[in-house]
């Protein structure tokens, strides 16, 4: 059953870096393209809308549940659907975890979001996809926003 979304992106910058651009809620809404209203704090919700052009109807609450310095950056949400007719308050919320590992050059990012096995079945395959091309769109605007303002 596909049940995860799992990416992997090695960037040109130290994992220091890196950190700084997942954990800290401003860098993270500057690539990310949402403006979120606090800190990530564990046990403790983040919210704010998407600052993406034509999605910012979209609306994200993150609810941090690791913060292992440098290493581990996990959070849960709901993998909120684009169409805003869409009624995705409905689904379960799934789990993102960012492992950063240092490499030769720069830091090894791994992206693995899991939980879509309590999806029904039409709605995870729909919901998999939307979310797997997100990712490629994330993944990229991070490599761009650590490897330019390095």
């Amino acid at each position: 059953m596909y049940d995860r979304i799992e990416k992997h992106v090695e960037l040109k910058a130290t994992v220091s870096r890196v950190w700084r651009a997942l954990t800290n809620h401003n860098e993270f809404g500057a690539w990310f393209r949402a403006r979120l209203d606090g800190p990530f704090e564990i046990g403790k919700a983040t919210r704010g809308p998407s600052t993406y052009p034509g999605y910012e109807h979209v609306r994200f609450e993150i609810v941090v549940t690791r913060l292992e310095p440098e290493r581990l950056f996990a959070f849960t949400w709901g993998p909120y659907a684009v169409d805003p007719k869409d009624d995705s308050a409905k689904d379960p919320p799934t789990t993102v975890e960012f492992t950063l590992e240092a490499i030769v050059g720069g830091t090894r990012l791994r992206l693995v979001e899991s939980g879509y096995d309590k999806f029904p079945g039409d709605r995870r395959l729909t919901v998999l996809r939307e979310n797997e091309d997100g990712w490629n769109i994330q993944l990229d605007s991070i490599a761009r926003y650590v490897e330019n303002a390095s």
